[in-house]
């Protein structure tokens, strides 16, 4: 029976020669993940079902990155409690401050290939998607399970695939598109949905551009986010793993499959307003004064968004009264930005750049907004308080949208 790529992939992970959308299986994980905000409750709960190892180490992947270095004695607390159990665990794949952020970090180093089952301690593990895996955040407690058993159980999920077609105009990029959508389809259009992202504009798009889209999927309510690998999968996979990897694809006649047709030839850049990300406007539909600018993020912290920015920053100064934030998503992305000159050109113009790490993005940690003030950031939410104060308000854009605004003090469009 045709089959779409997330009923190939667990049906492989959970041994069973196939699956459809609808069934429970219990599937055997690839990769593990968890940080210093979620770790220490999966630690905790770990301990408390009983158990003193680990299935695999080797299979663990512990970044610190949101709270990076340690702000409070509680943060520093979590740090103490991740390093110990590091320690005692010996798992193999840890990364202290300054890595970076995980879903930037885990394709980076190379523990993301196609066909796999990963899971996270974090929402957007759904980025990893981008490479043709079926990765999903999970919460503490089923983490402790993993952690112990090394699987856990599943719905297998309908899918929903964006076809998505038309060529970008300059100055619209693969944020725009995956708001587009959500705005269109609406944070619960595809509850418990695999979204695969697929078409002509998602092909000629770079897999940075493709983990946006997938990074996103969990803002419509996805179970998870898919691109098919392609070859610039398979040479992005060959140059940073050495695992063994299967490629999947969809059956195009599967009967869980839903296409839904997105031509993007005409669209302008977007925003999301507050407080919904499918709260969404054309950048030229919202007049807005803005505090603070925000470029990083797990959603658009890479070395093309820096790029992006930084054309469009270079020579000019962030309006007076404005402050802007540029916090790379990870070291490699610092090191690049800082080897082309782009980050002298950050700071050049007035900003802050600091080291990586998810900084305000989860209203814990650097550049936190106060009552009354407006953040626009090129992050993935904008829920009230989700970057400081919950009397504060929060706008989502692609990396130009925010430099493009810096300058201007106001939500602007680049020119």
């Amino acid at each position: 029976m045709p089959k779409t790529m997330s009923e190939k992939i667990l049906a492989k992970a959970a041994g069973k020669d196939e699956v459809e959308a609808g069934d429970i299986v219990i599937a055997n994980i690839d990769v593990a993940m968890t940080h210093d905000l979620t770790g220490p409750l999966s630690v905790q709960s770990f301990e408390k079902i009983g158990a003193t190892k680990v299935w695999d180490p080797s299979k663990i992947v512990i970044p610190f990155d949101h709270q990076v270095p340690a702000d409070s004695i509680d943060s520093a607390n979590n740090h103490i409690i991740m390093r110990k159990f590091v320690k005692e665990q010996k798992i193999e794949n840890f990364y202290d401050v300054n890595a970076g952020v995980c879903h930037q970090i885990l394709p980076e180093l190379g523990h993301v290939v196609p066909g796999e089952v990963i899971v996270g301690a974090d929402s957007h593990t759904c980025t990893h998607g981008a490479l043709g895996a079926f990765s999903t955040g999970i919460g503490s407690t089923d983490m402790a399970m993993v952690f112990a058993e090394g699987n856990l159980w599943f719905k297998v999920p309908e899918t929903n695939r964006f076809e998505i077609t038309g060529e970008l105009k300059d100055n619209v990029y693969a944020k725009d598109v995956i708001l587009n959508i959500i705005g269109q389809v609406g944070v619960d259009g595809s509850t418990y949905k695999a979204c695969e992202f697929a078409g002509e504009t998602v092909s000629n798009m770079s897999i940075s551009d493709r983990m946006v889209l997938t990074n996103m999927a969990i803002e419509m309510g996805g179970k998870t986010g898919l691109v098919e690998p392609d070859k610039k999968t398979i040479d992005y996979v060959e140059s940073r793993s050495n695992k063994a990897y299967k490629v999947f694809k969809t059956d195009l006649d599967a009967p869980s499959l839903n296409i839904i047709d997105i031509d993007v030839s005409e669209l302008e850049p977007q925003v999301a307003c507050p407080h919904h990300v499918d709260n969404v406007k054309a950048v030229s539909e919202v007049d807005q004064e803005i505090d603070q600018v925000f470029l990083g993020s797990c959603t658009n912290g890479r070395i093309s968004d820096l790029r992006d920015a930084a054309k469009i920053l270079k020579g000019k100064k962030v309006a007076k009264g404005t402050r802007m934030l540029v916090i790379p998503a990870s070291k490699e992305v610092y090191s690049k930005a800082l080897d082309e000159g782009l980050l002298k050109i950050f700071v050049d113009a007035g900003a802050l750049v600091s080291a990586p790490c998810c900084g305000p993005c989860l209203g814990g940690h650097t550049g936190i907004i106060g009552p009354g003030e407006v953040s626009l950031s090129t992050s993935n939410r904008n829920f009230k308080g989700r970057q400081g104060s919950p009397d504060g308000k929060v706008y989502l854009s692609s990396a130009a949208v925010a430099a493009a605004s810096a300058i201007e003090g106001r939500i602007v469009a680049p020119e």
